[in-house]
């Protein structure tokens, strides 16, 4: 850790571009049966939380990305911590009933982005001042900051409490004029070595392909902040087999970002989606060198991209992406099992489906199915275009004594006229592990 930052992320960058080129292989002929989403089982939750509206009137709340506390001592009372964007933070029950709301913080200035919680996770029993917590942090896309919040369950007024040192540094920004560029703190997962004991947070960067290292530094008066460790800069630029360079189509100035992220607790390893280009399997100190275990399908797709539109027009497929997942990738979470393996599940916004890959890495990951969160009820539909996802393979009393699978939902139905409404879907996890077993 003695290496400079920058040094150390250059030479880290072309390896990994490097890397990139070597794997950009085209798929074999035998090899491109590509996985229809339709013929995916399909499973139905039991639960919806409140519907989110990003507008005015419903304080321009976006559901994005959930994470599940287990209460250890009753865990029928677990609650689910979810981001609502500009919304701030939610807090449900596990009739998926609102018990907390906590705002995102103000703008600076007036003429300065307002707080926007985009991504969150869980540590557990951090050591602060004022003894162990169990913390839910989250990234804070506005500020461009981490936020922590101490979890206490039997709280007056919600069991979240802020915890975040109010002078902790911005995370990718110099000032507040590059913190309103929005190029700032986007995906988020939070590991724990478990050598040191230290904790960290791997934080993206929306619109750029950087990930950056941040440890966890509890102060002496029960706060948290952070210092940067490292950051790595994932490729955005790809050698395909006809030796041809390609990036996917965005907006001009955007790279592609890295949102989804999770950190395998058995083997430290990070696993980052590149929304328009695949998931990764890296180490989660940032060192080594980052391996391309799945592409979607549209890796490779040349296209054109519209001022006036603002949106992409894909030119012919040449057939080097991948057959499980469609741009974007999005939410990434691990279903652990008590022997040891288990899944990492995979958002694929694209065709509104799930992907799960084996935890192994003599596997190499391996592709081990897939299915859809379907309606339930004219009422109780499914889940479309899902940003992020929490899986928690533990009984949670009588409701969900199989464990919990929670996704958000892009689309909420039956729709309030043209205003956009999210929430997120509860899934017994029982019925998760019957679909892949069939």
């Amino acid at each position: 850790m003695t290496r400079s930052t920058s040094a150390r992320s250059a030479v880290l960058a072309v390896i990994t571009a490097l890397t990139a080129a070597a794997l950009a292989v085209p798929a074999q002929a035998e090899d491109r049966h590509r996985v229809s989403g339709d013929s995916l089982p399909s499973i139905t939750p039991r639960a919806e939380t409140p519907v989110l509206h990003d507008d005015d009137q419903g304080g321009n709340a976006d559901a994005d990305d959930p994470a599940i506390w287990r209460n250890a001592a009753a865990p029928g009372r677990s609650l689910v911590v979810a981001t609502a964007k500009e919304g701030g933070l939610r807090v449900y029950d596990l009739n998926a009933r609102l018990v907390q709301s906590i705002p995102a913080p103000p703008a600076v200035g007036e003429d300065d982005a307002p707080g926007r919680f985009n991504n969150v996770d869980l540590l557990h029993r951090l050591r602060l001042s004022s003894g162990k917590a169990d913390l839910a942090v989250t990234s804070d896309r506005g500020h461009d900051r981490l936020r922590f919040y101490r979890i206490d369950r039997d709280r007056v007024g919600g069991p979240l409490t802020d915890v975040t040192d109010p002078v902790s540094p911005p995370v990718f920004s110099q000032d507040q004029a590059e913190i309103n560029d929005q190029r700032t703190a986007y995906g988020l997962a939070t590991w724990t070595e478990p050598a040191t004991g230290k904790s960290y947070a791997l934080v993206s960067r929306r619109e750029r392909t950087s990930i950056a290292l941040l440890e966890l530094l509890p102060t002496a008066d029960g706060k948290v902040t952070y210092r940067k460790v490292r950051t790595l800069d994932l490729p955005s630029a790809f050698r395909l087999p006809d030796g041809t360079s390609w990036s996917p189509c965005g907006e001009p100035g955007e790279l592609p970002q890295v949102e989804g992220m999770v950190v395998d607790p058995a083997n430290g390893m990070l696993y980052a989606g590149q929304e328009d280009i695949g998931i990764w399997r890296l180490r989660a100190d940032l060192t080594g060198t980052p391996k391309l275990i799945d592409k979607v399908r549209e890796y490779g797709v040349p296209g054109t991209y519209d001022e006036e539109t603002e949106e992409c027009t894909p030119g012919a497929d040449p057939g080097y992406g991948g057959t499980k997942i469609s741009a974007d990738v999005e939410g990434l979470t691990l279903l652990t099992e008590s022997d040891g393996d288990g899944y990492l599940l995979a958002s694929s916004q694209g065709d509104n489906t799930f992907a799960f890959y084996d935890r192994e890495l003599e596997d190499a990951n391996e592709y081990e199915g897939g299915l859809r969160v379907t309606a339930a009820s004219d009422t109780l539909d499914g889940s479309e275009e899902c940003d992020g996802a929490a899986v928690l393979n533990t009984p949670l009393g009588s409701k969900y004594p199989n464990g919990l699978l929670v996704v958000q939902d892009g689309h909420d139905a039956p729709a309030d006229g043209d205003r956009d409404a999210t929430n997120f879907k509860f899934v017994d996890l029982g019925k998760v592990m019957d679909a892949l077993d069939d």
